[in-house]
């Protein structure tokens, strides 16, 4: 496959990105996707600064090959985590949240490429005007938090509004999408799911037999767990957490959170001032950014411990039709040799 827009700024042979997804994205996961190719994703949410800078070590130890680091740009400390990727020379900042101007431009300062991931044309284009080097844009199909418009709808209106590197993410599992995400104009595809049922991932063997076992119909979306429209594998707890009544999901809210604090490291005022963004950002009232506490724990609980009986598991709608556990290697050369294959039958038609 030829290189795009997205190869030629990061330096990565591969279009396509192994996601920050929390527990999941570690070192060993994205030195792995790196080293097929890809461009892998730490995630940092739940890492001390502290931990941060270990875990990018880590992951240079293990690969040569670029990758990225997937920050909250609503964190109390977003600025100190910032000057650790900068300082540790990581090619590719990622943001769940539109970072600020000021965020972008001193990480473009030094180098560092900035793609936020956004789920509207609006959020596309502001941060575009800001100076970010390329967007990621999820559909509704994508795990996770989610929006409500499909990757087909939205993706679209995406390349079409901004003169940037756009990455399509939502629904891909294989070459076919590849191709397909190409052809609307993306620059390569983002993938979480499916490289978290990979043979690197270190997600226990009992979770992924899980999210094996799942249908589509087994995908849900639910608000149950934060608050806000979350998509994960249906379960006997996410039932249960449907059922709950405001005033216990409130109580165990407040727990969660203080079990994050001692993770992450941030002290109570630091949570508070990260509540008090996420009331900003995104229109939430304080009972809700409490329940926001609960998505971190529960994940570790299931992603890391392997209680799927008291955890959560984010996933995509893809999680329904993977059946196999190939290594990073194997899955991308995979895709990459399909979506040839495809494009190839695509020209010949012609």
């Amino acid at each position: 496959m030829r290189g795009t827009a997205l190869t030629r700024l990061t330096g990565v042979r591969h279009p396509v990105v192994q996601t920050g997804m929390g527990w999941v994205a570690g070192p060993r996961l994205v030195s792995a996707s790196a080293n097929a190719g890809a461009l892998g994703i730490l995630a940092s949410a739940t890492m001390t600064p502290g931990r941060l800078r270990e875990a990018v070590r880590e992951v240079k130890a293990r690969t040569a090959a670029p990758f990225g680091v997937n920050l909250r740009a609503d964190a109390a400390d977003a600025g100190d985590r910032v000057r650790i990727l900068i300082e540790e020379g990581v090619r590719v900042a990622s943001f769940a949240l539109a970072p600020s101007r000021e965020l972008i431009g001193e990480l473009k300062e030094a180098g560092v490429v900035v793609m936020p991931t956004v789920g509207a044309r609006r959020h596309a284009e502001k941060v575009a005007a800001w100076g970010a080097d390329a967007v990621l844009v999820q559909g509704a199909e994508g795990g996770g938090h989610t929006g409500e418009v499909a990757t087909t709808v939205l993706l679209p209106q995406v390349v079409d509004a901004v003169r940037i590197p756009v990455v399509a993410a939502g629904g891909f599992f294989d070459g076919r999408g590849l191709a397909a995400a190409l052809a609307y104009g993306a620059a390569g595809v983002a993938m979480g799911t499916r490289f978290l049922l990979t043979s690197d991932s270190t997600v226990p063997d009992a979770v992924k037999a899980r999210y094996l076992a799942a249908t589509v119909r087994d995908v849900t979306v639910t608000r149950a767990v934060d608050g806000l429209p979350h998509r994960m594998l249906r379960t006997e707890l996410v039932a249960a957490l449907e059922d709950t009544g405001r005033a216990r999901a409130l109580v165990r809210a407040v727990r969660a959170a203080a079990g994050f604090r001692r993770l992450s490291g941030l002290t109570w005022p630091q949570l508070v001032r990260d509540g008090h963004a996420l009331r900003r950002g995104k229109g939430l009232s304080w009972s809700q950014v409490l329940l926001a506490a609960n998505t971190p724990m529960l994940l570790k609980s299931a992603m890391v411990d392997g209680r799927t009986d008291v955890g959560v598991m984010a996933s995509g709608q893809v999680a329904g039709v993977i059946d196999d556990l190939p290594s990073c290697a194997e899955l991308v050369e995979r895709i990459v040799k399909e979506a040839d294959e495809t494009l190839a039958r695509l020209t010949a038609v012609r």
